[in-house]
C-alpha cells in the first residue's frame, strides 16, 4: 500500500470531480424546506397540547381530534425522516470524469489489487445459461492482469445444462480471450460483439462459426 501511495504522488489523475452548479440552490431549498417541516411539526405539537389542555373531560370529539392530530404528527415525522435521509445526496452533487488510460501510468500492473467476481445463477430457464456464460466471458476478458482476476460461478440450481454451457465456454474462452486482448475489443461480451455490424472480418467470422455456436 505504501508503494502504491508513493507511486501516485505527482502522477496524472485517475479521475476528477466537478461540483454541480445546483449544489448552492439545493442547499438553499433544503434549508427552506427544513424550516417548513419544523414549523409543521411544531404546529402539530401545539394542536395536541391545545386539545389536551382545553378538554378536561374525555369525549368522543376530543378523542377523534387527538387521534387525527397524532396520526398526522406521526405521518409527518416519518416523511420528514425519509426526506432528511435523502439530502446527503443533494448537498454536494459532483460530476466525475474517469481517466482509465492513466492507470498504467500511475500503478504498475504487478501492483494491481486482486479482484474476485462472483456470478450467481439458479434457474436455467429463467436465467438462460447463454446469458450467464456471456457474463463470465466478458469478465474474464477484462483489460486487467489475468492472474489477478478470479471468476466464481454459483449455480444454486445445480443445473446440468449450465454446467455443459460452461464446459463449452471454457473451450471458446481459449480463442475469445486472446482475441479480445489482441484487438483491444471494447464490447467483450461475445453476444454483444457478434451482434454488432462491424465485426465481419475473417478472424471474427472464424471464431464465431467454429466456436461460439458450439456453446
Amino acid at each position: 500500500m505504501e508503494a502504491l501511495l508513493r507511486s501516485t504522488a505527482g502522477a496524472p489523475p485517475l479521475h476528477t470531480a466537478k461540483l454541480s452548479r445546483l449544489a448552492f440552490s439545493n442547499r438553499i431549498f433544503s434549508a427552506v424546506y427544513a424550516s417548513a417541516v419544523l414549523t409543521l411539526i411544531y404546529h402539530h405539537f401545539v394542536t395536541i397540547a391545545h386539545i389536551l389542555h382545553n378538554s378536561p373531560t374525555t369525549t368522543t370529539t376530543t378523542m377523534s381530534s387527538l387521534f387525527i392530530s397524532l396520526s398526522l404528527l406521526i405521518a409527518d415525522l416519518i416523511l420528514a425522516f425519509m426526506w432528511a435521509t435523502l439530502q446527503s445526496f443533494r448537498m454536494r452533487p459532483v460530476y466525475r470524469t474517469e481517466y482509465p488510460d492513466n492507470l498504467k501510468k500511475v500503478v504498475k500492473e504487478s501492483d494491481f489489487p486482486a479482484m474476485d467476481v462472483f456470478i450467481c445463477t439458479a434457474d436455467p430457464y429463467k436465467e438462460p445459461p447463454m446469458g450467464v456464460v456471456n457474463t463470465a466471458l466478458s469478465v474474464m476478458a477484462y483489460d486487467y492482469p489475468a492472474e489477478k482476476v478470479s471468476v466464481y460461478v454459483s449455480d444454486d440450481g445445480g443445473s446440468a445444462l449450465t454446467l455443459f454451457a460452461f464446459v463449452e465456454a471454457a473451450k471458446f474462452a481459449a480463442h475469445w480471450l486472446p482475441f479480445c486482448r489482441k484487438n483491444n475489443v471494447v464490447d467483450r461480451s461475445p453476444e454483444v460483439f457478434f451482434a454488432a455490424n462491424d465485426c465481419l472480418s475473417s478472424e471474427t467470422e472464424k471464431i464465431k462459426v467454429s466456436n461460439f455456436y458450439t456453446i
